[in-house]
């Protein structure tokens, strides 16, 4: 990936921060913390990395992805408004009446989604069935869930990880947002879920640890996956909890909070501000 492909990344991640902040304030709820972390990979999957098609969401031979830590929705509604999946406009209805979108995915609601998600530590155990039926089915397809690192405290994950690597499902990418915060505060503190690299890696997995902030990093290390045979592949990605908001950033008390109108006023001046700076960069 060249420095020009890599800006426009960047810009679209920032729009889906943007977006993700708006559905959450529009809400008056929602998770904007981690929302705001998982928005380069998610734009980087969604637009270089995985074989979709907005126009036909349902494609059986297309790549799969599943928000295991569904409640970070926000970000995903937005990057599959930026794809096309649907209308941007449509973000600010957000778990409002009514709305198709819902607070957590809703693969029946939703175009691009596809796997309901919500209750942690499932969603990695749906994307082990999928892999596992694309190999039973010689399908090429590929299948890719983001985790949270307070998820990984739920037993159910483990379970999963011993399965992935017992059934070489060399076509699975479990990629961890290890930004360090849950909604009690330091995941160390609370149920320390460390070394989170090593235990994978005991599992019988293959570790690539990524800046989940650098776009270029986040491609390569999803090239390198493919190459990885025999066993699943995780993506431990350091990552800053609210990234792009500064005084989201890094504060666990913005893992489940909506911004009121002030904030949310400033947020969107940062963003615009970062956006602004990108655009300028690709005109130059």
């Amino acid at each position: 990936m060249d420095t020009k492909r890599a800006t426009e990344l960047k810009l679209i991640a920032n729009r889906v921060r943007k977006g993700a902040v708006t559905a959450v304030y529009s809400a008056a709820s929602g998770h904007p913390g981690g929302s705001l972390s998982i928005a380069d990979i998610l734009t980087v999957l969604y637009f270089e990395e995985m074989n979709i098609d907005p126009k036909n969401p349902k494609n059986p031979d297309r790549d799969r992805f599943v928000l295991s830590k569904g409640h970070c929705a926000p970000a995903l509604y937005a990057t599959l408004a930026e794809r096309g999946f649907f209308p941007v406009e449509d973000l600010p209805s957000f778990r409002k009446i009514g709305s198709y979108l819902q607070g957590h995915p809703d693969m029946k609601g939703v175009p691009g989604v596809d796997m309901s998600t919500g209750s942690l530590g499932q969603g990695i155990c749906a994307a082990n069935g999928m892999a596992l039926a694309a190999k039973i089915d010689h399908k090429d397809y590929r299948v890719y869930t983001v985790l949270g690192d307070g998820e990984l405290e739920e037993g159910q994950v483990w379970e999963a990880a011993m399965y992935a690597a017992h059934y070489k499902l060399d076509n699975l990418v479990a990629i961890v947002d290890f930004n360090g915060l849950q909604i009690d505060g330091d995941i160390a503190e609370v149920l320390s879920p460390l070394p989170i690299d090593k235990k994978f890696e005991a599992f019988g997995w293959h570790v690539i640890p990524v800046d989940a902030h650098d776009i270029i990093a986040l491609s390569n290390a999803l090239k390198t996956a493919r190459t990885i045979k025999g066993k699943p592949t995780l993506l431990l990605m350091h990552s800053t909890k609210g990234k792009g908001v500064s005084f989201m950033e890094n504060n666990a008390a913005w893992h489940g909070s909506a911004p009121n109108e002030e904030q949310y006023n400033q947020a969107v001046a940062e963003l615009d501000a970062q956006i602004k700076e990108l655009e300028v960069e690709l005109d130059g």
